[in-house]
């Protein structure tokens, strides 16, 4: 068995193989497939209210009170101080005070810095690097290797830096597909860090100076603020983001709002059209505040996402792989689907009981193993089906009445092609008196006449064969040999023969009467039958098989066709059918009558030979 399965599955199990490889390779294709496996996800969560973050919009209502955009920095000052006598918590305000402002009013802005603010810098591709602010990090190893790395840094104006609390990085870092579904925590230029602002934002609520940074060989392994919880992280020092909160928002234009917002951590975000920055995420395309909101609220909830060991995936894959190989090899095509659907629905549940437990599990290139393996192996097996139904066909249609063959070819199971041992029925039936038939046309110079006449009989013989279950095994010159319950089972084999032999005689008698009307010499037939166990199944070399039999069962039914001619009615016609008492023995609907004992070659006991009544 374990032969069959790699000698006709081995393409299947190297196509698990490459997936595997592949699989183990990465590429740019696994990575858009598994991340976008992960944005169903993702997308898909139930939302709730944020108790923690309200978000303060910039809008059409605030620009129409306040005056266009920016507005002049006394006026962010006096917003400011609103928002602290609604005894909100930290500002955060993910904007960029790069230039002087051209009111003269830094100095009032910066006044108001100092009471629990966070602003921003932005980090560039480019080498351009000004006013950037760094922050102090605790290394536990070498995680510099395996940070997020900008070309520059554009920070703020040095005495807003000065005043302000704390100072984050508002970019994002899409995926390769552009989408924004991680951000990193800490970045560098050089040997420099800096801090996202989310948690730039953690930092100035905690009041501590620094951070501490854990990795080992290979990446990063966590980080936190000292005095807050521990942040695990990617290697690359990336979380994923959180996509799970709807938060309160309030214009800047609506002082009376503000209230609303005491207690939680307020973000300052320009929505007016114009203004915004729009970002890719897998909630679809989002004001940019929403990635900095959802960040911060991400942490906050201490709900950072891990990823599932690679390896374990690829295990998974390959081991679901190898089972699909053999379940396309050995159930029917229904249970396959089934089984694939199974598939399916319990990798659904999985990968949504592990992200309820904060476990990104890649499903996806599991998923694209399992079928394709079970397209492969499916199209395969069929493939193999078609061309063994085909062969059964070929070389049975011939042999076998066609509603056989169609079973056959419909349950190729029920013909067992590497040899059998088996009771069966055979029949040799042979044209007494051929040579006067054959001198006839020799004399007229008519050997087409000859093979017309032979091509008729054999194949209104064959008919009544075929008729009775019986496989037409091969043809000799005008000699027929038949058997029966093979390779479709024939419970009453032995009668099935012996009444083909006697419907054959019948029809004989029907030709001798068109011959005499042709002025054709007489003809009979000889009829062997007998019943035994031989070996049945495919015989020959690799080159060419037939469906045979072989064994000492077949050998005495043509001795005794050949017999036929010594027994003679007092006609002096042929005895058209003797059997022997093997086949006597299964003979229910059929009488007989005993004929002689008689020696034949091979056999040292004496064969009772019958006739039929």
């Amino acid at each position: 068995m374990i032969k069959k399965i790699l000698t006709h599955w081995t393409t299947a199990f190297i196509t698990l193989f490459v997936l595997t490889y592949i699989g183990l390779q990465d590429p740019w294709v696994k990575e858009v497939l598994r991340l976008k496996s992960f944005d169903y996800l993702l997308a898909n969560e139930e939302k709730s209210p944020s108790k923690d973050i309200t978000i303060i919009t910039i809008d059409e209502e605030a620009i129409e009170k306040h005056g266009q955009w920016p507005w002049p920095r006394d006026k962010l000052a006096d917003l400011i101080v609103n928002l602290r006598q609604a005894e909100t918590g930290i500002i955060v305000m993910p904007i960029l005070f790069t230039e002087p402002d051209r009111f003269g009013g830094d100095w009032e802005f910066c006044d108001v810095l100092g009471y629990g603010t966070v602003i921003a810098q932005v980090g560039t591709v480019q080498k351009r690097t000004s006013n950037p602010v760094p922050r102090g990090v605790a290394k536990i190893g070498d995680p510099l290797n395996f940070l997020f790395e900008w070309d520059g840094m554009v920070g703020p104006l040095p005495e807003l830096a000065e005043c302000t609390n704390g100072v984050g990085v508002i970019n994002t870092a899409p995926e390769i597909d552009g989408v924004t579904r991680r951000v990193p925590l800490l970045m560098k230029i050089g040997d420099e860090v800096y801090p996202n602002m989310a948690i730039e934002v953690i930092r100035v609520a905690v009041g501590d100076p620094s951070y501490q940074v854990k990795a080992d060989m290979n990446g990063v392994v966590a980080m936190r603020v000292p005095g807050y919880d521990t942040i695990n992280t990617d290697t690359n020092g990336r979380i994923w983001v959180r996509w799970n909160k709807d938060f309160r928002v309030v214009s800047a234009g609506n002082d009376e709002d503000f209230q609303k917002a005491a207690g939680t951590t307020v973000i300052i975000a320009m929505t007016a059209e114009g203004l915004g920055g729009v970002i890719a995420t897998p909630i679809g395309e989002q004001y940019d505040y929403v990635v900095s909101a959802n960040t911060l609220q991400t942490i906050l909830d201490g709900e950072t996402i891990q990823r599932a060991d690679w390896l374990i995936e690829l295990a998974v894959a390959f081991f679901l792989g190898c089972v699909i190989v053999l379940v396309c090899r050995f159930l029917p095509y229904w249970a396959i689907a089934i089984a694939l659907v199974a598939i399916t629905f319990s990798a659904g549940y999985y990968i949504t009981f592990a992200f309820k437990s904060q476990l990104l599990f890649d499903i996806s290139w599991i998923l694209v193993t399992a079928f394709v393996v079970a397209f492969h192996s499916t199209f395969l097996r069929f493939i193999l089906e078609f061309k063994a139904k085909q062969q059964i066909r070929k070389q049975f249609e011939k042999y076998m009445d066609p509603r056989q063959v169609a079973i056959l070819v419909k349950d190729p199971s029920k013909l067992k092609l590497g040899g059998e041992r088996k009771e069966m029925s055979f029949l040799f039936m042979d044209i007494v008196g051929f040579t006067p038939i054959s001198e006839y046309y020799k004399n007229k110079d008519d050997p087409e006449g000859l093979v017309e006449v032979i091509n008729d009989y054999l194949n209104r013989m064959s008919n009544i064969v075929l008729k009775n279950g019986g496989t037409i095994d091969k043809y000799m010159g005008d000699c027929i040999m038949a058997f029966w319950n093979a390779p479709l089972d024939c419970p009453n084999h032995a009668e099935m023969a012996v009444r083909t032999s006697i419907e054959c005689a019948e029809e004989t008698d029907k030709i001798k009467e068109e011959f005499k009307q042709k002025g054709l010499p007489d003809i009979n037939i000889g009829s062997g039958v007998n019943t035994g166990t031989c070996i049945v199944g495919n015989m020959g070399s690799e080159a060419r098989l037939d469906y045979s039999v072989i064994g000492d069962a077949v050998n005495l039914a043509a001795r005794l066709e050949a017999q036929t001619r010594n027994y003679k009615d007092e006609k002096g016609k042929v005895t058209p059918t003797l059997y022997s008492s093997y086949t006597k023995e299964q003979l229910t609907n059929i009488k007989s009558v005993e004929v002689d004992k008689i020696k034949v070659k091979g056999k040292e006991e004496l064969i009772t030979i019958f006739k039929p009544q």
